[in-house]
């Protein structure tokens, strides 16, 4: 079904709010809102995939987005010849004897028949393959980062157009969904959640170790864009010279340009993944997922593969959220791993799929740009309120200090009061399932 009236006018109105915060604040800050906003309501596209169709519950999301980031990371950046050099085909060696070793595990303990010798034949060839694994794997990530650490001190990407890097983020998303779907899917929702939730961080964790691939916590900063640079706008006489015909100053013209032309690309991006929800919400595939949600027991009486539904919708919903995490590292130019929190990135965006409404693809866009705005707006209306609030009180009063301090909380107490306030009188989500 298309939108009704009342959710066209939902989008009006949050498209009203961001156009207010152009007029009275700046245009930089309303597109920088927009973008983000673009994202965020990809990511809540990726997790409506898996609770809205299927009732899956996923709380490793910033897992998801984190491998995306490090998609990114790998295709675009240039690769380091000299880390190269010294320990990276020592480390690709390794990290096939370690595959090897699984794969080798797996095959035997298919292929013997039951009983103690299997399991000791198992656990023998693991010990084997584990030793082999770091015995070519420690030397050669220590001379990998020793090569100029404070600049490099990792192996680098493959040096090509990082809009490469968002398929790639989402191919890294999925393998590990497949992996974790293997593993996990047959679990009760709640070990699910807790299963995801801990993968997630260990998936972060390593981001934030393994220095040899993304540097950890000293960050890959730089990486290219697909849109000019400020500067170089700045310093084309064309560029500048329409500037003047519009009456702007350069700088900032480059600036809103820059943010205009990720917008196009964002949109682009999310205008096709909304167009291949839809089409697969009202296909015959959709219908047997809700079913499939709806009710287990029936759906597999009819013969259908609960289990291999379940990992095929929870890979598709990790794709997404792995391409929102490419896009995001992309528009902040840098990997940190350390910023992979998940009140930004588990929490949030669950809020935004509730409050949009769950199962509902246009409800989870609508929901990543309304809470993404109110994340970002509540701080300094919260400042400005209080500073009013405090403006008679005297300067060394404990309650105006208490106050001026409690506008650090503003932003977790109106994501709690919104989200009690949907629940309570619009439980399905602002532009429920229909």
């Amino acid at each position: 079904m298309g939108m009704t009236k009342r959710d066209t006018f939902l989008f009006v109105l949050v498209a009203l709010l961001i156009l207010g915060t152009g007029l009275f604040q700046s245009w930089n800050a309303a597109l920088a809102i927009v973008n983000m906003g673009l994202i965020s309501a990809i990511m809540a596209l990726g997790v409506n995939v898996q609770w809205g169709y299927a009732g899956l519950f996923n709380v490793g999301v910033m897992g998801f987005v984190a491998l995306g980031g490090l998609g990114a990371v790998l295709i675009s950046m240039p690769p380091v010849p000299e880390a190269w050099s010294a320990g990276g085909a020592r480390v690709l060696l390794a990290l096939g004897v370690g595959a090897g070793a699984l794969v080798a595990a797996v095959m035997t303990w298919k292929r013997m028949a039951k009983g103690r010798v299997r399991g000791l034949a198992v656990l023998a060839i693991l010990i084997v393959g584990f030793f082999a694994f770091r015995a070519l794997f420690d030397p050669a990530v220590s001379a990998i980062e020793a090569v100029d650490p404070a600049r490099t001190g990792y192996l680098g990407g493959l040096g090509l157009p990082i809009l490469l890097g968002w398929p790639v983020g989402g191919l890294l998303a999925a393998v590990a969904a497949w992996a974790i779907g293997k593993t996990a899917l047959g679990l009760r929702s709640d070990y699910l959640a807790i299963a995801t939730l801990g993968i997630a961080e260990i998936i972060i964790a390593v981001l934030k170790n393994e220095d040899w691939l993304s540097r950890g916590v000293k960050n890959v900063n730089g990486l290219p864009r697909p849109v000019p640079y400020e500067v170089d706008l700045q310093s084309s006489a064309a560029f500048v010279a329409r500037a003047d015909a519009w009456g702007m100053d350069p700088v900032l013209a480059s600036t809103i340009f820059v943010k205009l032309c990720y917008m196009g690309l964002f949109a682009l991006v999310l205008l096709a993944l909304i167009w291949l929800s839809q089409k697969a919400l009202n296909s015959p595939w959709g219908r047997m997922m809700r079913a499939i949600r709806d009710n287990e027991v029936a759906a597999e009486a009819m013969g259908k593969d609960v289990k291999a539904r379940h990992l095929q919708v929870f890979i598709l919903g990790s794709i997404v959220c792995g391409i929102a995490g490419a896009m995001m590292t992309t528009l902040d130019g840098q990997l940190t791993p350390s910023s992979y929190q998940p009140l930004r990135f588990t929490f949030l965006i669950w809020v935004m799929v509730i409050v949009g409404g769950s199962g509902n693809n246009w409800g989870a866009v609508l929901g990543g740009f309304l809470i993404w705005f109110l994340w970002v707006q509540v701080e300094p209306l919260g400042n400005a309120l209080m500073g009013l609030i405090t403006a008679g009180m005297a300067d060394g009063s404990a309650l105006k200090a208490h106050l001026l301090e409690s506008t650090a909380h503003m932003r977790l107490l109106t994501m709690g009061v919104i989200l009690l306030l949907v629940l309570r009188f619009s439980p399905r989500g602002l532009i429920p399932e229909r």
